[in-house]
């Protein structure tokens, strides 16, 4: 029942702070935004968007290699493109990860493995981004990094920290005890000490790492100039060093498990900030939708994908039609002749 409920609670939850945000915020200054967007900005969206596409393609490239599959890089950002108009077009902002992770793994014999690479791969992205936002916000001089401190050190946070340490605690001792009741504990540890190991050697192998954090890197600052042409769309002219900090932050806030298609979080974590930097929470609103929708057009590639995909699939179908059908009556006579050999 909680796992049928929690696509349609990801959903709601994102609709919920949207749709709070812009009753205390107001649209004015999102349409007048969105009004702003013309066929260059759309153009240099979709430019970055190759560059970050194929970067990302090449991080998954290199994480499925670590675990043994073969992924040419091609069809990987065919299928990245594909994974990521998936993720901006549908509610949860996942689906076109799972897509492509259970595919691949189809492809290549071994869907559990398939999976594990796509995981990992993103994790790499979402360890750079971690890493890279918190020596932003600790070096960087920035008004929202008191405002974060004080957010982090506030007295709701106790509670809330309690919260998600318990809510940790309840899940790795419910996942222990189902595995216990199904036999399947590995008293010894091995199968932990067995994953991290794979992961190891799928992203931090000698050969893999540099790539793999190069890649990242890549990714990130290709994120951070679209965020930032969406500022500059939406009419923030704050220097690029003051929006970075900002843009970190709302980058960070996209992982959240409360989103439509990736909006929801990313809005009211820009809002807030940049409300706390003195730029205005509505400003902050309108560069995150203008964001979303620059996303949205870097990653239409991927709709060309699926389209060509489709085709071939019906072309395919086309030119054996007459074989499936006479394979089905030889199967349908077969199986008359059997009733009527029983029958006798």
């Amino acid at each position: 029942m909680t796992r049928r409920m929690w696509p349609w609670l990801r959903t709601l939850g994102g609709l919920a702070i949207l749709t709070v945000l812009l009753w205390h915020v107001g649209s004015g200054a999102l349409l007048d935004g969105l009004r702003r967007i013309d066929a260059g900005t759309l153009l240099v969206a979709v430019g970055i968007g190759v560059l970050t596409t194929a970067c990302s393609a090449w991080r998954w490239c290199l994480v499925a290699r670590g675990l043994g599959l073969r992924l040419p890089l091609g069809q990987a950002v065919a299928d990245y493109y594909r994974a990521l108009f998936l993720n901006a077009a549908l509610p949860g902002g996942v689906l076109g990860d799972v897509h492509r992770a259970v595919r691949h793994g189809r492809a290549a014999g071994d869907v559990g493995s398939g999976v594990r690479a796509v995981v990992l791969e993103r994790a790499a992205g979402q360890l750079v981004l971690l890493v890279v936002g918190a020596v932003v916000l600790a070096v960087q001089r920035s008004p929202v990094r008191a405002a974060v401190v004080r957010a982090l050190t506030g007295p709701i946070s106790g509670w809330v920290l309690a919260a998600l340490v318990a809510g940790g605690l309840a899940v790795v001792l419910l996942s222990r005890a189902r595995r216990r009741r199904a036999g399947a504990v590995d008293r010894s540890g091995g199968g932990w000490r067995a994953a991290v190991s794979e992961a190891g050697r799928a992203v931090a192998g000698r050969a893999r790492w540099p790539g793999v954090v190069g890649a990242s890197s890549v990714v990130l600052v290709g994120y951070v100039a679209t965020f930032v042409l969406a500022a500059r769309v939406a009419g923030v002219r704050a220097p690029v060093g003051d929006l970075v900090p900002l843009v970190v932050l709302a980058l960070l806030a996209m992982a959240l498990p409360l989103n439509v298609g990736g909006w929801g979080p990313r809005e009211g974590v820009a809002a807030w900030a940049f409300g706390a930097a003195g730029l205005g929470a509505a400003q902050g609103l309108a560069t995150a939708v203008v964001y979303g929708v620059l996303v949205l057009a870097a990653s239409l590639p991927g709709a060309g994908v699926l389209l060509a995909r489709w085709g071939a699939g019906l072309r395919a179908a086309r030119r054996s039609p007459h074989g499936a059908a006479a394979g089905g009556v030889r199967r349908g006579g077969a199986l008359a002749g059997a009733a009527d050999d029983r029958r006798r």
